[in-house]
């Protein structure tokens, strides 16, 4: 869906970069050359008008002229004929007359040059100005219309490119809905979440009738106790996973829900969140090393992988680290084994030349001592990771392989002090230690104050505990900046709950 995305993303890129922004940038253009044509027809238009109007004018001025002329020669000839007009008023008169003749002859051939001229401008304007602009303007919406189609081709040529790749991305994504197999993505969810513990088995009749004197238990056969009640004083005082002594790692014990207030998606929140809650996600997200599983939105995406396991519970992490060591274990096994034989091989060479060249065994001798070496060096590796997995509390107790090398034996102390066993674990089992006699009547630690949940929180994950909205429990321990904080019921039951979903008044 990515790469259908990418096609997609790459056809409007395309179609904004060779086509909108080419056919915008025309546009432009055109819109100024049509402004340019239109300014030239009105100029021509302007110039037509001028001239007419200077046609008129002529033409009124010869009218009126024409008209004085014609009124002049009317009374000279009355003048001329009155008899009681004197010489000089009939010699004034006709003057006057032939005056007004020759200014009206000036204004008809002053009209009659104002109409040649008007004449000559309006073909000129309605039979080649006009036509050209107009021819101009028709090349113009061509050359738009053109540049258009060019768009709209450009266009499908890039659809057709991408169609190809469209089509398998299409493909695949049928391939990969039709292959979906939900009950195989929930067992992965279900492999990557579990926790690998074993189950409890039944619990042992303790006979007081015969005088053994041990402090009381849930076990006793007195006040009768439903099963979840036992179960949860149990979970405070028995199990070494959730006592003082089995604190886990709080990178591996997250919340599988998150709060309504912002939260960061890879861990717990932090008090200061509400502050800059960008700065401390950034400052969480380096100074984290394990990776976590904060809610199932992130069960989404596939985690990490890493060779230590770390994106493993912390008891299958220790389970497969168990497994992976019996496997290089058993791998170096063989690698000594077999560079014993070829030392064997080599002396009997020595001693007898004719079944063999002892320098042909040197390859091989020298391949097997690298590969011991690397074994070696990965089992020291996984020996470390499994004495870090085994040293936060938990009661996993073993013995590595001892080889005939300068390495030694590794053995491991479990948290009471004590030696090891002698004997291997099987690997796919996990092997735990005996409670300690004491352990039931361990002395719970006082509170060093009192926390208020802002949020609910369900404490699905293993070592927390769950609370709700508003509930007042005592604070055991306090956050050491890994953003868990150690709290306990009034009934006894303990565990870690995020720092940020509560309030928090330490006693002074």
């Amino acid at each position: 869906m990515n790469d259908y995305a990418g096609q997609r993303e790459l056809i409007a890129e395309n179609m904004m970069m060779n086509i909108c922004i080419d056919l915008t940038k025309y546009l432009q253009d055109i819109k100024q050359e049509r402004k340019t044509y239109l300014m030239e027809a009105k100029k021509a238009q302007q110039s037509l008008e001028s001239t007419y109007k200077q046609l008129d004018s002529s033409k009124k001025r010869f009218e009126r002229e024409w008209r004085e002329a014609d009124r002049a020669a009317l009374y000279a000839e009355k003048t001329d004929q009155d008899i009681n007009a004197t010489k000089a008023d009939v010699e004034k008169a006709k003057q006057q007359a032939h005056m007004r003749a020759h200014i009206a002859e000036d204004c008809k051939n002053d009209y009659a040059a104002q109409l040649q001229k008007f004449n000559k401008e309006q073909n000129q304007f309605y039979f080649n100005d006009m036509p050209l602009i107009f021819n101009k303007l028709q090349d113009l919406d061509e050359r738009r219309v053109r540049k258009l189609a060019q768009g709209y081709v450009l266009f499908s040529d890039t659809e057709k490119h991408v169609m190809p790749i469209i089509g398998k991305c299409l493909e695949g994504i049928t391939k990969a809905g039709t292959n979906v197999n939900e009950r195989n993505d929930s067992m992965v969810v279900i492999e990557q979440n579990k926790s690998g513990f074993e189950r409890p088995g039944d619990l042992e009749f303790e006979d007081y009738s015969q005088g053994i004197n041990r402090a009381s238990s849930d076990s006793s056969l007195g006040t009768p106790k439903g099963p979840m009640e036992l179960l949860s004083k149990n979970k405070s005082k028995n199990f070494w996973l959730f006592s003082k002594r089995s604190k886990l790692s709080p990178s591996l014990l997250p919340p599988f829900t998150t709060p309504p207030a912002p939260s960061l998606a890879n861990g717990p929140p932090s008090p200061k969140f509400g502050r800059d809650p960008l700065s401390y996600c950034l400052k969480e997200i380096n100074k984290t090393v394990k990776p976590r599983i904060s809610s199932f939105r992130t069960l989404r995406r596939s985690p990490t992988v890493t060779e230590d396991f770390t994106h493993l519970p912390p008891e299958q992490r220790r389970k497969r680290l168990q497994q992976r060591r019996e496997e290089i274990s058993k791998e170096l096994q063989k690698e000594v084994d077999q560079s014993e034989a070829l030392g064997k091989m080599k002396d009997v060479y020595e001693k007898n030349p004719q079944m063999g060249d002892p320098a042909s065994l040197a390859s091989q001798i020298n391949q097997t001592s690298q590969n011991i070496e690397r074994l070696r060096g990965e089992l020291n590796k996984y020996e470390t990771w499994l004495a870090e997995a085994g040293g936060r509390g938990e009661t996993l107790r073993y013995k590595t392989h001892t080889f005939n090398n300068n390495n030694g034996a590794h053995d491991v102390h479990s948290p009471d002090g004590a030696q090891s066993d002698e004997s291997t674990p099987d690997p796919s089992q996990a092997i735990y230690a005996e409670f300690d006699d004491d352990f039931e009547d361990e002395e719970l630690t006082a509170p060093i104050g009192k926390c208020t949940a802002m949020y609910n929180f369900p404490g699905a994950s293993e070592g927390t505990i769950c609370m709700q909205e508003g509930e007042v429990l005592s604070v055991v321990e306090e956050d050491k900046g890994d953003g868990w904080t150690r709290v306990r019921r009034n009934n006894g039951d303990e565990g870690y709950i995020p720092t940020s979903y509560v309030t928090i008044n330490l006693t002074e």
